[in-house]
C-alpha cells in the first residue's frame, strides 16, 4: 500500500513507497496529455453541475406554468434530487474509478443525462419530471462529476488547485448556456423541443470528452472496498465533510430563487430577472478559476475558509437588497465566492489520502456526507419562503447560517492541520 508524507501547511507531497504496485510517476502537472484532460472534464462538468445549475430557469417556468398547482417546495425537490444524486453516487463512482472502470462511468453517464432530458421533454406530470429530470439526469450526472475531477487531480501537484477550477468551470458555463437556450428557445418552439436541444447540446460535448479524456494511473492490484476505514480516523478529512454538509445546504438556495427575488422584490421585469441567474452562474466561471490560482500559492483550504466567510457575508446582505442595481453587484460577487467554494473542495481532498490511488474513495466518501445537505437544503428553505407573498426572509437566514457555520467548520480543519504540521 502506498505511503505518502504530507505537509498540510504547504500542500505539497512527496511518494515514499508502495508495496502493492509499481511506484508511478510523479503527476507530469502540464503538457498535452494532462490538459486535455482539464478539458475532457471540463465538458463533464458542463453536463452535470451545467444541467443541474439549470433547474433554477425550469424552476421558475414550472411555477408560472406548467406545475401552477405545486409549491416551491415541491418542486425544489425535482432540483435537489439532481444535485443530491450527483454528488452521492461518488460513493459508488469513486470506488469504480479507482478500479480503472472510468470509461464505463462515461458512457452510463452519458446515456443517463441525454435520455433523462429526451424523456423528461414526453413528461406532462409532476412524477414524471421527477423521474426523468429529477433521477435520470442525476443518476447521469453522478456517474461524470466525480471522475471529471479525480482524474485531474492525478495529472497535477503544484498547479491541481488551477486545473481543478478550470475543470469544474464548466459547469459554470454550462449553467450560463443553458438557461439562456431554454429561455430562448421555449417560447418559439415549446417546453419539450427546448429540453431535447438540451439533449442534443449534450450528446455531442459528452462524446467530446469521452475521445479526450484518459486515466493516468493503474488500478490497485487488490481492490478497495466503498468505505475506507482510514478516512474517519483521518480528523481533518472528517471535519471537512461536516463542514462540506452545512456549506452544500445554504449554498444552492440563491439560484433556486433570484429569479423570484428579483421580480417581486427588485422590481424587474420578467426578461431581465431571468438573466440574474445567468449573471450568478456567469461570475462563477471566474470565481472558480482565479481563487484556483491564488490556492496553488497559498493553499485550498485557506483559500476556501476565505471564500466561505465572504459568501456567508453576501448571503445575510442579500435581505436588505430591493433595487435592481443592489442585486447585479450580489450577483457578481456572490456568484465568483460560492464558486470557488464549489471548486476548491476536489483540490482540498485530493491531498488528505494517504496515497494517490485513494483520492476516487476518500472523494466519493465526502461528496456522500454533503450530498445530503444539498438535498434537504432547497426543499427546508423552500418551506420557508412564500414567493406568491413576497416572502423571504426567513429563507435566506437560514442558507446564511449554513454557509456561516460552514466556515467556521472548515477554519478548524485548517488550525488542525497547521497543528499537525508543527507536530
Amino acid at each position: 500500500m502506498s505511503d505518502i508524507k504530507q505537509d498540510p501547511a504547504s500542500d505539497s507531497e512527496t511518494t515514499i513507497e508502495t508495496s502493492d504496485q509499481a511506484t508511478p510517476p510523479p503527476p507530469p502537472d502540464g503538457g498535452m496529455t494532462a490538459w486535455l484532460q482539464v478539458l475532457g472534464g471540463h465538458l463533464l462538468c458542463f453536463n452535470s453541475w451545467g444541467i443541474i445549475n439549470t433547474f433554477g430557469a425550469y424552476e421558475t417556468f414550472y411555477e408560472t406554468d406548467f406545475m401552477s398547482g405545486r409549491t416551491s417546495s415541491e418542486i425544489s425537490w425535482i432540483g435537489t434530487v439532481q444535485g443530491f444524486f450527483l454528488i452521492v453516487l461518488g460513493i459508488i463512482g469513486g470506488p469504480i474509478f479507482d478500479r480503472g472502470y472510468f470509461r464505463h462511468l462515461l458512457v452510463t453517464g452519458t446515456f443517463l443525462v441525454v435520455f433523462g432530458m429526451m424523456m423528461t421533454s414526453l413528461a406532462t406530470t409532476y412524477w414524471q419530471v421527477f423521474l426523468g429530470q429529477g433521477i435520470c439526469v442525476g443518476l447521469g450526472a453522478g456517474c461524470l462529476f466525480l471522475p471529471s475531477v479525480a482524474i485531474v487531480a492525478t495529472y497535477f501537484s503544484r498547479r491541481r488547485a488551477f486545473a481543478t477550477g478550470v475543470t469544474v468551470s464548466g459547469g459554470s458555463i454550462g449553467s450560463v448556456i443553458y438557461p439562456i437556450v431554454f429561455r430562448r428557445l421555449q417560447p418559439s418552439i415549446g417546453f419539450p423541443w427546448a429540453t431535447r436541444v438540451i439533449g442534443f447540446i449534450a450528446l455531442a460535448t459528452l462524446t467530446g470528452a469521452i475521445a479526450v479524456l484518459r486515466t493516468r494511473l493503474p488500478p490497485p492490484k487488490r481492490a478497495r472496498s466503498m468505505i475506507d476505514s482510514a478516512a474517519f480516523r483521518s480528523l481533518p478529512f472528517v471535519l471537512f465533510s461536516i463542514g462540506s454538509f452545512f456549506a452544500f445546504m445554504g449554498l444552492y438556495i440563491p439560484f433556486f430563487y433570484v429569479i423570484f427575488y428579483a421580480q417581486s422584490k427588485a422590481g424587474m421585469d420578467e426578461s431581465l430577472a431571468f438573466y440574474m441567474l445567468s449573471l450568478l452562474n456567469g461570475s462563477s466561471v471566474f470565481g472558480r478559476i482565479i481563487p484556483g490560482l491564488l490556492a496553488d500559492r497559498f493553499g485550498s483550504l485557506q483559500i476556501m475558509v476565505l471564500c466561505t466567510a465572504v459568501s456567508a457575508l453576501l448571503s445575510y446582505a442579500w435581505i436588505a437588497i430591493h433595487d435592481p442595481a443592489g442585486l447585479i453587484v450580489f450577483c457578481l460577487l456572490y456568484g465568483f465566492f460560492s464558486g470557488a467554494v464549489v471548486s476548491l473542495p476536489a483540490s482540498v481532498l485530493a491531498r488528505l489520502p494517504p496515497d494517490l490511488g485513494r483520492v476516487g474513495t476518500w472523494m466519493g466518501m465526502s461528496f456522500l456526507v454533503l450530498s445530503f445537505g444539498f438535498l434537504i437544503g432547497n426543499p427546508i428553505a423552500g418551506a420557508m419562503i412564500h414567493v406568491s407573498e413576497g416572502e423571504f426572509s426567513h429563507g435566506f437566514v437560514f442558507a446564511a447560517t449554513m454557509v456561516t457555520a460552514a466556515g467556521v467548520i472548515f477554519a478548524l480543519v485548517h488550525f488542525i492541520q497547521l497543528r499537525i504540521a508543527r507536530d
